[in-house]
């Protein structure tokens, strides 16, 4: 095995020996499944609750999806409004770094006032949770255009919206890929915890009522299935990224 083919499979590889002494931990120290399950239990319970499991986690997947949209539509926008003027830019940036501070399930109780338990807070969570990684990176990317390369474009007669929507927006595609693949994953947490306490499904309510019962098997089942849909998401833009902006990487490419 090469050094490439190594890279690409040192994931599955460590993941593989987490597994192993996850389960020999267990199994040697003869660790209760109702405080920490071993991954043979948790396959078992994935296993017999798959039905529920799946109807859980589509449900989850597709509010996620919704309010990830929206980030995205909203991001960019934001993003280029802020990003296109370098006033605005210093403005907004540190208003936007402050909001973003503040901890999104503290507005889930808000938003189950102003919408009722359902889709509506999840859909909005995901939304709040995902659409500032997007939006900085847009106007960074924007923002932080080389005076020189503008002077020398105006000088070639290329006017300032020229200049953002055809040198600007291309640079900021491997900013953009890369807010794309962080806020996936922050939008399934957000999702995730608005279910916890404002919804009647998803794998967030999944956790709880596992939880409650003390079924800890099923709840892992429940997180594994979270971590599976953001992974492959993730892997999804990467290879977007890499089939739409390989000129970007191209140094990086052993």
């Amino acid at each position: 095995m090469n050094k490439k083919q190594l890279e690409r499979w040192s994931p599955f590889i460590l993941l593989t020996v987490i597994v192993l002494l996850w389960e020999l931990i267990c199994r040697g120290f003869g660790v209760s499944e109702f405080i920490f399950p071993s991954p043979s239990r948790i396959w078992e319970q994935t296993v017999e609750f798959k039905e529920v499991i799946l109807g859980h986690a589509w449900r989850t997947f597709w509010v996620t999806m919704v309010g990830f949209g929206i980030a995205i539509v909203v991001g960019v926008l934001l993003g280029f409004l802020i990003g296109s003027s370098r006033l605005a830019y210093a403005a907004v940036y540190p208003l936007m770094t402050a909001f973003n501070a503040l901890p999104k399930a503290a507005f889930v109780p808000i938003l189950v006032v102003w919408f009722g338990i359902g889709v509506g807070p999840a859909v909005l969570t995901a939304f709040l949770i995902s659409f500032f990684p997007i939006m900085v990176n847009i106007a960074t990317g924007l923002a932080t255009l080389e005076p020189e390369l503008e002077d020398v474009l105006r000088v070639l007669g290329a006017k300032r919206w020229d200049v953002l929507t055809k040198v600007g927006l291309p640079r900021s595609m491997p900013y953009f890929y890369g807010s794309l693949k962080v806020a996936i994953t922050l939008a399934f947490v957000g999702t995730t915890v608005s279910e916890m306490t404002a919804a009647n499904e998803g794998i967030g309510y999944l956790l709880i009522s596992a939880g409650s019962s003390m079924q800890m098997g099923l709840a892992f089942s429940g997180l594994l299935v979270v971590g599976v849909m953001a992974m492959v998401m993730y892997e999804l833009f990467s290879w977007i990224e890499k089939h739409t902006t390989g000129w970007a990487h191209r140094g990086s490419q052993g």
